[in-house]
């Protein structure tokens, strides 16, 4: 995994190369059925998602963790690209981290995805470290689920 800032302050930015086609890779992002088994920072969370994929359709992902607390997500679609790029985004229900924005591209690598991670808008740089580590746990879990897909 490389990880690097776009703007050191509000953004960061990973990328992760997953062995599965761009297009099961893509699909996983965007079915809930599928989100449910690995959008969690880490495997003892519980998670639903609910989704409307079109430019200005909504999504919601609750994540339970282990005590009970719930961490929901919601956003909005901006662009919508099969299988190549999804941009919308990313709120706390609560109220953190609002108006942040995640852009993901997919980039085919022969049977593999090269998956770029954007994510920016950050009102400090506590909650984009709390991002960096949620959305690398994220994306292990990803990794594992679609493993040998091909």
């Amino acid at each position: 995994m490389a990880t690097s800032s776009i703007s050191a302050e509000t953004a960061l930015q990973i990328k992760r190369v997953i062995k599965a086609r761009r297009e099961k890779v893509f699909q996983a992002w965007t079915d809930p059925e599928q989100m449910k088994h690995w959008c969690a920072p880490t495997d003892d969370f519980k998670t639903a998602a609910e989704i409307d994929l079109r430019v200005g359709g909504k999504y919601r992902i609750q994540m339970t963790d282990p005590s009970g607390s719930l961490h929901i997500a919601v956003g909005e679609y901006k662009e919508i690209v099969p299988p190549g790029k999804l941009i919308f985004t990313w709120s706390w229900e609560d109220g953190q981290a609002e108006n942040t924005l995640v852009t993901l591209e997919f980039r085919d690598q022969g049977g593999s995805t090269e998956v770029t991670l954007t994510h920016e808008r950050f009102p400090s740089t506590e909650s984009r470290d709390k991002h960096q580590q949620g959305w690398s746990g994220c994306l292990s879990r990803l990794e594992r689920l679609l493993q040998g897909i091909a």
